[in-house]
């Protein structure tokens, strides 16, 4: 290739422009330009309310696909939002949390207190036959449902307790931690 000949890119030589790149290091992405990329909400896509929705009833229930009927979405769906959203990951995983310690109480409340569920029994005609109740303490059932959550709700614990760069407190530990080194260097 001779020195005054331009090479052409597929594109046409605009992907190299000045105003394309100014444009790529201006963005939100910066330089780099790994930001994740911003779509419009489909008509029938995943809008925060419905979001909000599906978490608020995977924390009530702790049920993946409870949560997705109430929403009208699909399981494969849920679990794609799931993988392509960190965001959505995270709180996905908060609502397990809250669901996971709501069992827990319940558990303990049943194990202090048992249950009671009573049975009515009703003639031909309607009226009362006869009343029976039931007092029962469901121990092993919960168990089991504690036992197969309780390793995944603990590591999740744990992540969230050590201090995250991204956390809501990250400014404030900054500035100190910067205040710290002013006061070490004297200035």
């Amino acid at each position: 290739m001779a020195d005054g000949e331009r090479k052409r890119s597929r594109f046409g030589g605009r992907a190299d422009a000045p105003d394309r790149v100014l444009a790529l290091e201006n963005g939100p992405q910066g330089a780099l330009g790994v930001a994740p990329q911003m779509r419009a909400v489909r008509k029938n896509g995943w809008t925060p309310a419905l979001r909000q929705k599906f978490l608020e009833t995977l924390a009530r229930t702790c049920n993946v696909s409870e949560a997705a009927r109430v929403v009208g979405r699909n399981l494969s769906t849920v679990y794609y939002l799931k993988r392509r959203d960190p965001a959505f990951a995270r709180a996905w995983k908060q609502a397990l949390s809250i669901g996971h310690e709501e069992l827990r109480a319940l558990m303990l409340r049943q194990a202090l207190f048992g249950t009671e569920d009573e049975e009515i029994v009703l003639d031909g005609d309607g009226a009362v036959k006869s009343r029976k109740i039931k007092r029962g303490h469901p121990h092993m059932i919960q168990a089991l449902l504690f036992r197969a959550h309780e390793k995944e709700v603990e590591e999740m614990q744990r992540l969230e307790s050590v201090e995250r760069p991204d956390g809501e407190d990250a400014v404030e530990r900054l500035r100190a931690a910067l205040d710290e080194v002013r006061k070490r260097s004297g200035g």
